[in-house]
């Protein structure tokens, strides 16, 4: 039998969980892959040491630590497989708001509906159990499948940062997209 907390958390092919201490290596991977370092605006590696300290503290809850990332495992495979993060950033409870990332990390786990599902349950999670007003998230010009993600969930264009990024190929601009909870 399932409990309440595996239900909010659990999609149709996706399930959102708690860092865990053995997350170490995936996470020390992923955060320093360069060649994903401008969808975070990232420019420096971490060390396993930072990554520790922050799974440590990851048991904090989101009202302490104003942060959230959850590990995205797919479930239609066996064994399950830990896939991507995302993340809830910049939460603000008094203004009930809060930023999101997502990532999935392998080529081949993208564009198979796992970014979808785990997006579908956080917002679900961020409107229900949260009770966030709405959520925001930053997309880069030329970001096709995140553009494509979030407007397929609602999110609306709200505004463009114009040349905003610096790229070694040049200035990009960054879109900002933002999802109003209509049963607030």
């Amino acid at each position: 039998m399932r409990t309440i907390q595996e239900d909010i958390l659990t999609g149709k092919t996706t399930k959102l969980r708690a860092i865990e201490p053995n997350d170490i290596d995936l996470i020390y991977a992923w955060e320093n892959d360069s060649t994903i370092w401008q969808l975070s605006n990232t420019l420096t590696p971490f060390s396993k040491h930072v990554i520790k300290q922050f799974i440590d503290n990851s048991h904090q809850d989101i009202f302490q630590l104003k942060q959230l990332r959850l590990m995205i495992d797919k479930t239609d495979t066996t064994p399950t497989e830990t896939i991507g993060t995302i993340d809830l950033f910049d939460f603000d409870p008094l203004h009930k708001r809060a930023g999101i990332g997502i990532l999935i990390a392998n080529e081949e786990d993208r564009k198979k509906g796992y970014a979808s599902d785990a997006l579908d349950t956080l917002i679900k999670y961020s409107f229900h159990t949260l009770q966030l007003h709405q959520l925001y998230c930053n997309i880069t010009e030329d970001n096709d499948d995140s553009l494509s993600l979030f407007q397929r969930k609602g999110f609306q264009l709200i505004g463009t940062k114009r040349d905003w990024l610096i790229f070694p190929k040049g200035l990009k601009d960054e879109f900002m997209f933002q999802l109003i909870n209509t049963d607030y």
